[in-house]
């Protein structure tokens, strides 16, 4: 999925890079870095059907592992509702790692459009989900975000250095790697899972005519409804923070 993703953006790019104008200038952005992500609000239903009419009962009692609850009232026993403040590692380094591609169509030399994709990742705190039940709980190939940009730079603004700010809409194409042992509920696949932003400031350095240099600092938001395999669900908004490195090549 992530290859025709990534096909699909540099097909994109093509496409419109030849119904450009001529004098437009095509960038291409390859980029890595650390990428985190702040604690979020994870609400929803545990898959499984619901036991002892929803409340009162645990795992233990219909022969599954007993867990701990976490800070809701009630059960986390399976098809019990819940609501849970979860934290999220992104563990850049780690196989699949972050990264992101993105092609820019400059119109002038201040404004350009263009698209993006970036492969973020984010595992939720062990003991934040072993309190749900779940064994896993990740989107690490990865909470895939791709947007349409708007840019504005100002090109050589600091003799060979210059600056770039964009923002952009999109939607969110996680891959969901959940599994909770009490349901014996696996999900392990690509979902749609909401709307999304990104917003990056940053500069470039020129190498040569065709090559630049950059750093950036990256936000995105995306907003996730999950469906879970034996019925479950869950929704959050889920905020990275990224600090980019990568080069450019323009034609």
């Amino acid at each position: 999925m992530t290859k025709l993703i990534l096909t699909t953006a540099l097909t994109s790019s093509l496409s419109f890079s030849l119904a450009a104008p001529a004098l437009a200038e095509v960038e291409l952005s390859f980029y890595t870095g650390w990428q985190t992500a702040p604690h979020s609000r994870v609400k929803g239903t545990l898959p499984g059907d619901a036991v002892g009419g929803g409340g009162g009962t645990d795992a233990s009692q219909t022969g599954g592992p007993a867990f701990a609850i976490g800070d809701t009232t009630g059960d986390a026993a399976p098809g019990a509702d819940f609501n849970e403040l979860f934290g999220w590692e992104g563990r850049s380094g780690e196989l699949p790692p972050y990264y992101g591609v993105r092609a820019t169509w400059w119109q002038n030399d201040k404004w350009g459009y263009g698209v993006e994709f970036s492969h973020n990742k984010v595992y939720a705190n062990r003991s934040d989900r072993e309190n749900l039940g779940f064994s896993r709980l990740e989107f690490t190939d990865g909470l895939n975000i791709v947007t349409l940009n708007v840019s504005r730079r100002w090109q050589d603004q600091w003799g060979s250095f210059t600056p770039y700010v964009s923002g952009g809409l999109g939607v969110a194409i996680p891959h969901v790697d959940v599994r909770h042992d009490a349901s014996d509920s696996r999900t392990y696949e690509f979902q749609y899972t909401g709307p999304a932003m990104r917003l990056t400031a940053g500069a470039s350095y020129a190498i040569n005519d065709r090559y630049s240099v950059f750093g950036e600092y990256q936000f995105t938001y995306s907003h996730n409804e999950v469906d879970l395999d034996e019925g479950g669900s869950f929704e959050t908004d889920i905020k990275t923070n990224a600090l980019n490195i990568g080069i450019s090549m323009s034609f």
